[in-house]
C-alpha cells in the first residue's frame, strides 16, 4: 500500500490546479455577467442612452469597484466549497428520514449559514448596483413634530433578506439534488464546447430556481417579516416611516418593480454560483493520461497499474479507470505496454495488476447484487402468503429461477435448518395452517412425508441444510410446522383453533409519522446500489477492449491465462444484473429533471451498466468465436456463453 504522501500527489499537482483554473475563469466571467445584470436592472425604454451612461459610470465608480471585489471574494469561497465537498459517488438517501438527517447534519448547517452570509453579500452588491430606493439601509426622515431622524429603508432590508433566503435554499437543494456530485461524460469534448453547450441550461435553471425562491420568500416575509424588521430597528436605532406603506402586507408586496428586482438579483446570485459549479465540473473531469510504466522507481506510484489499486481519493481511481477505457480503445502503443513482460523475469506485471483490479471491482458489485436480491426475495416471500394469485405466481417463478440459475460458491451462506421448526413446537396461526400440507391425506406424496418427518441426529440433514436450493424450496411448501404434524395427527382447521382476540394498540401520530419516513424507497435503494457503477462500466470497457485487442496484439499470450476468469466474472455479473432487473422497481427509468443544477445521470447508471456488460461479452465472443470452446469454464457458463456466440441474448 502506498504512503499517504504518495497518494495525495494527485490532489496537489492536478486537482488543486484544475480547481484554481475553474475559479479564475469564473472571476473572468464575472464582469460581463455583472454588466448584463446592471443593464437589465436599470434599462429604460424611454431613455436608453441615459441608461447606458449610468451603467458605465456605476461600473467605474468606487462603490462599483468595491462591489466587484466582494463578488470576487464570494466566487473564491464558492469555488473552495466545491473543492472541499465534491464527490464522484453521489450520496443517495434511501428513506425520507435519512434525507432529513443529511439536511440536519451539523456540517450541512454550517454550510447553509455560509451560503446565507454569501447571499447577503451578493444582495448588498446588487442593491448598491441598482441604486434608487435600494441603495442604503437607512435614510433621513422627519417626525410629525418636524424633528429629523433616521428611518429604516425596508426595500434595502427585503433585498438583503431575499439574498440570505436564496442562499439558504440553494444550500438545501444542493443536498437534495446532489449538486456536489461530479459525473463524467461519455463523449469527450473540449472544455469550451462543453461550457457553450451547458450555458443555456445554466441560465434557465438559475432563472427558474430564482423564481421559485422569490415566491417562497414572499410568502415567508408576508407572515414573518415583522420579526427581522423590528430587530434591525432596535439594534441600529432606526425608526419606521409612517408615511411609507409596510412591505409585510399584500398591498406592499404587490409591487411589480420590487418583484422584478428581487427576481433579477436572485437570478444574478444563482447564475454566478452555478457557472462556478459548471466550470469546476468541466475542469475536474478532464481526461488525465497516466503512464503505463516508468523507467524511474520514484515515479512508479504514478503509473496506471499502481494508481488503479488506490482507494482514496476516489477521483484518482475514477480518472485512472477512464484512462484505462480510453487507452484500450484508441492507443495501440499503450496497449503494447500493458501486454509487455517485465525485464528481467518476463512476468506480465502490468496486465496482472490491471486485470486483477478490474475483476475485483466486478466481483464486489456481484456480491452486492446477490446480497440485495436475497434481502428483497426474503421480504417478498414473507408478503406472498397474504397476497393473491398474482404474487403467488411471481413467487413460484422466482423460486424456479433460483433453482435454475447458478450462483458463486463463495457467496453462499449455510442457513439454519428450515425443517427445524417441525420439531420446535411453534404455535400455528390460522394463516399458516392454510398452507400446511395434510400428511394423512391419501393424496400426500411419500416424499412429502419423508421431508416432514423428524430428523435423526445421525442423519446428514440434522442441524443445518447444506443445499441452498432446498432452503429456497421449503417456504414454497409450507411456512411453519407443529408437533401435531410430526406425530401424524391431522392438521386442525382454522375454525377449530380458537384464537384470543387481542386489541392491537394504535401507535401514536409521531410513531406513524416516523415509521412512514423510515420506509425504504425501492427506487432510491436501487440507485444507491449502482451509485458507483461508472467505475464498473469503465472496468468492463477496458477489459473487453484489451481482450479484443489481444487477439492480434498480444505476442506473449498474457491475456489467455486470465481469459477464463474474465468470462466467468462477466457471466456471473450478468446473471446478477438480470435478476435485479426482474424486480418491479428496477426496470422503470426515472424522469430527468432539467429545473436544477443537480446531475441526475446516476439515476440511469444501472441501465448503462447492463448495456455495457452485454456489449462487452458480445465483443469478446465475436472476436474469438469458436476458439472460446477451448476455454476452461463451467458447464453453466459455457451454456450461457453459447447464447452469445449464437446471438440469442
Amino acid at each position: 500500500m502506498l504512503s499517504t504522501e504518495q497518494s495525495c500527489w494527485f490532489i496537489r499537482k492536478v486537482i488543486c490546479w484544475r480547481a484554481a483554473a475553474s475559479i479564475a475563469w469564473a472571476v473572468l466571467l464575472l464582469p460581463p455577467i455583472t454588466l448584463v445584470f446592471v443593464v437589465i436592472s436599470k434599462f429604460s425604454f424611454l431613455h436608453p442612452i441615459q441608461t447606458i451612461s449610468e451603467c458605465l459610470y456605476l461600473l467605474t465608480s468606487a462603490s462599483g469597484i468595491f462591489s466587484f471585489i466582494l463578488l470576487c471574494g464570494v466566487i473564491l469561497i464558492v469555488g473552495f466549497l466545491h473543492l472541499e465537498y465534491y464527490t464522484v459517488i453521489p450520496t443517495i438517501a434511501c428513506s425520507k428520514i435519512a434525507l432529513l438527517g443529511q439536511l440536519l447534519h451539523p456540517q450541512q448547517l454550517i454550510n447553509s449559514l455560509v451560503h446565507c452570509f454569501m447571499g447577503v453579500i451578493v444582495a448588498w452588491c446588487c442593491a448598491v448596483t441598482m441604486g434608487f430606493r435600494y441603495k442604503t439601509l437607512g435614510y433621513p426622515c422627519t417626525q410629525s413634530d418636524g424633528h429629523p431622524q433616521m428611518c429604516l429603508n425596508e426595500y434595502h432590508l427585503i433585498l438583503l433578506l431575499a439574498g440570505a433566503f436564496v442562499g439558504f435554499c440553494h444550500s438545501l437543494l444542493g443536498v437534495i439534488y446532489n449538486m456536489n456530485y461530479v459525473s463524467f461524460h461519455t463523449v469527450q469534448q473540449y472544455k469550451y464546447l462543453r461550457f457553450k453547450r451547458s450555458l443555456p441550461l445554466v441560465v434557465k435553471c438559475s432563472a427558474t430556481q430564482a423564481l421559485y425562491s422569490v415566491r417562497n420568500f414572499i410568502v415567508v416575509y408576508l407572515f414573518l417579516g415583522y420579526i427581522p424588521r423590528t430587530w434591525i430597528c432596535k439594534t441600529l436605532n432606526l425608526h419606521l416611516d409612517s408615511s411609507v406603506h409596510p412591505l409585510d402586507s399584500i398591498a406592499g408586496l404587490l409591487d411589480l418593480s420590487l418583484l422584478y428586482h428581487l427576481w433579477s438579483s436572485a437570478t444574478f446570485l444563482l447564475l454566478t454560483w452555478n457557472i462556478t459549479l459548471l466550470l469546476f465540473r468541466i475542469f475536474v473531469t478532464e481526461v488525465y493520461s497516466f503512464p503505463v510504466q516508468s523507467s524511474f522507481t520514484e515515479d512508479s506510484h504514478q503509473c496506471l497499474p499502481k494508481v488503479l489499486t488506490e482507494k482514496q481519493p476516489m477521483i484518482l481511481k475514477f480518472l485512472a479507470l477512464q484512462d484505462l477505457a480510453l487507452l484500450s480503445q484508441h492507443s495501440p502503443s499503450r496497449r503494447c505496454e500493458v501486454f509487455s513482460l517485465s525485464q528481467p523475469g518476463g512476468h506480465p506485471h502490468n496486465w496482472n495488476a490491471i486485470s486483477k483490479e478490474c475483476l475485483s471491482l466486478l466481483t464486489d458489485l456481484t456480491q452486492r447484487l446477490v446480497a440485495y436480491h436475497d434481502t428483497v426475495a426474503t421480504n417478498g416471500r414473507a408478503k406472498s402468503l397474504s397476497s393473491g394469485s398474482e404474487r403467488k405466481t411471481s413467487s413460484e417463478t422466482s423460486g424456479t429461477e433460483d433453482l435454475m440459475s447458478p450462483r458463486p460458491v463463495f457467496l453462499m451462506k449455510t442457513p439454519a435448518s428450515v425443517f427445524a421448526r417441525s420439531v420446535a413446537g411453534t404455535p400455528q396461526s390460522p394463516l399458516t395452517s392454510l398452507f400446511t400440507p395434510d400428511l394423512d391425506s391419501p393424496f400426500a406424496s411419500p416424499a412429502l412425508r419423508r421431508l416432514a418427518a423428524p430428523v435423526e441426529q445421525c442423519s446428514p440433514w440434522y442441524g443445518t441444510v447444506q443445499s441452498p436450493h432446498i432452503m429456497r424450496r421449503a417456504p414454497k411448501l409450507w411456512s411453519t410446522s407443529t408437533d401435531s404434524q410430526v406425530n401424524g395427527s391431522p392438521t386442525p382447521s382454522p375454525a377449530s383453533v380458537p384464537s384470543p382476540k387481542q386489541e392491537p394498540s394504535k401507535p401514536s401520530f409521531l410513531a406513524q409519522f416516523l415509521q412512514n419516513r423510515k420506509e425504504q424507497l425501492p427506487e432510491a435503494s436501487s440507485q444507491a446500489l449502482f451509485a458507483d457503477s461508472q467505475a464498473h462500466i469503465w472496468a468492463l470497457e477496458g477489459l473487453s477492449y484489451l481482450v479484443q485487442a489481444s487477439f492480434s496484439e498480444d505476442q506473449f499470450g498474457v491475456v489467455q491465462t486470465t481469459l477464463p476468469s474474465i468470462l466467468s466474472c462477466m457471466l456471473v455479473l450478468q446473471e446478477a444484473v438480470d435478476r435485479h432487473f426482474k424486480l418491479p422497481h428496477a426496470s422503470s427509468k426515472p424522469v430527468r429533471s432539467t429545473s436544477s443544477m443537480g446531475d441526475s445521470t446516476y439515476k440511469t447508471l444501472r441501465f448503462a451498466l447492463r448495456a455495457t456488460l452485454k456489449t462487452a461479452i458480445y465483443r469478446i465472443a465475436t472476436t474469438f468465436g469458436d476458439h472460446l470452446n477451448a476455454v476452461q469454464i463451467s458447464a453453466e457458463h459455457r451454456k450461457r456463453l453459447q447464447q452469445f456466440l449464437e446471438y440469442k441474448e
